[in-house]
């Protein structure tokens, strides 16, 4: 009959040194599904518990040529610049409308969920997010026209992230970040039907 065996599980989770995941697949990053941050930054933060310290997380990316393995801190550093900041990607996302918008914010909501079980993300990560998609008044305004409920979580998840310090904007970003998250909820809300300027 099963049975919890705790003391044996953090004794084996105590000799850990690091956790690991191989990408093998070009459509599919470490901020891209919330299946990796919740499986190895779960294992990660149960392996730091164990040994009361910091345990590494490495990607292996197996998806062309030889092979690299980087710091998961590395990888998602690569992501956000190569995904979410790189317009030909975010373009493509845009396309597709609502849903593209909400692939935006899951990658926002999944790099939140590494700082929160591993603390390995820049803090460099959420300020230009927050530059590129909610304190361009453009890109807020189509983000809302697309998919108002998913833009709004997209502030709220940059706010949160403040909120648990995985970054420090400064009073004039943190303060115009929280207006455009209010001017999106007003939208949202019906409130506020046209684009509200954030100066």
């Amino acid at each position: 009959m099963p049975a919890k065996q705790g003391e044996l599980l953090g004794s084996i989770l105590s000799e850990v040194d690091l956790a690991y995941q191989n990408l093998d697949s070009v459509e599919l990053g470490v901020t891209t599904i919330d299946h990796y941050f919740d499986t190895l930054g779960g294992i990660g933060r149960a392996v730091h518990r164990a040994r009361g310290k910091e345990s590494p997380v490495y990607i292996g990316d197996q998806t062309s040529g030889e092979g690299k393995v980087r710091s998961l801190s590395e990888q998602v550093a690569l992501e956000t610049r190569t995904r979410v900041l790189n317009p030909r990607w975010y373009e493509s996302m845009l396309r597709h409308g609502h849903e593209g918008v909400r692939n935006i914010e899951a990658h926002v909501t999944n790099t939140m969920g590494w700082s929160a079980t591993t603390g390995q993300v820049d803090p460099w990560v959420y300020q230009k997010i927050t530059e590129t998609y909610v304190l361009d008044e453009a890109m807020r305004d189509r983000l809302a026209e697309l998919n108002p409920k998913a833009s709004a979580r997209l502030s709220e998840r940059l706010i949160e992230a403040h909120e648990r310090s995985y970054w420090r904007p400064d009073a004039a970003t943190l303060e115009a970040l929280k207006r455009a998250g209010e001017a999106i909820e007003d939208r949202l809300e019906g409130i506020a039907p046209a684009p509200v300027k954030i100066a």
